[in-house]
């Protein structure tokens, strides 16, 4: 018996249906992965928040890790709140984020003004508080971005319902870089002025602090007239503290 003589072009037609049902099927798979994948990415700094809350877990940054990625290596050198002179916590207070004790993540005053002058088209100024600063260096990226900041603020709240104030610190000092590759007051200490995280003076602790918005290119150890006069400042106002850090005390 001779076999049925198939047009080509028929088969195609025929068969168009079943690729579009199969591309529709997989695009469909894909989508749902995504998603799958975004929730449990949104879901992950929501989980580490309360295993960050016990007092032996010891977070890295992403800029640390960062620096394991690329084989460059960091200095941390994890220390307790207790075992960091005072005035480091209030002189980063008083240069980082006044209202650290009494706002809940976000300083809405401080907020209001950027975006004040955003609109009036005037030149904005930093308005970062250290919960954002330490949800930033934990689970965000660094450099200006609206869809970081747009994480980083609800983040913030929560961060600062979840955890208590001095945890919030002691975790910020522990993370923030102070120099290229160096992270953690300890380490910070003893790299630019040799002596523990314990043993800061009020000289040395201003000059740290006003040191952090730009680590890579200020050096405490050997200030400039800018740095001198910024120090100066934040020296003054943490000796005079008292109210701005009594969530520390």
């Amino acid at each position: 018996m001779d076999e049925p003589i198939v047009d080509p072009e028929t088969e195609r037609l025929a068969m168009a249906p079943k690729r579009r049902r199969r591309s529709r099927a997989a695009t469909g798979l894909w989508f749902r992965r995504a998603v799958t994948a975004a929730i449990l990415l949104a879901l992950l700094p929501v989980v580490l928040t309360f295993v960050y809350l016990a007092p032996f877990v010891h977070p890295v940054s992403t800029l640390m890790l960062k620096d394991l990625a690329t084989f460059s290596g960091y200095d941390r050198r994890w220390v307790p709140l207790e075992d960091i002179a005072p005035v480091l916590a209030h002189s980063v207070i008083m240069s980082e984020d006044g209202q650290f004790c009494s706002h809940h993540g976000i300083d809405l005053g401080e907020l209001k003004v950027v975006l004040d002058d955003a609109l009036a088209g005037e030149a904005t100024r930093g308005a970062s508080t250290i919960p954002m600063q330490t949800v930033k260096n934990l689970y965000l990226w660094n450099g200006r971005s609206v869809v970081r900041k747009a994480l980083e603020l609800p983040l913030a709240v929560y961060f600062d319902i979840v955890m208590p104030k001095w945890r919030i610190m002691e975790i910020y000092l522990n993370i923030a870089e102070w120099a290229p590759n160096v992270y953690g007051i300890e380490a910070a200490a003893q790299h630019h002025f040799g002596v523990p995280a314990s043993r800061l003076t009020p000289r040395q602790a201003a000059l740290l602090a006003v040191t952090l918005p730009n680590p890579a290119a200020r050096d405490p150890a050997r200030p400039g007239p800018g740095l001198k006069r910024l120090a100066n400042t934040i020296q003054r106002r943490a000796a005079r503290s008292g109210g701005y850090v009594r969530c520390l005390q």
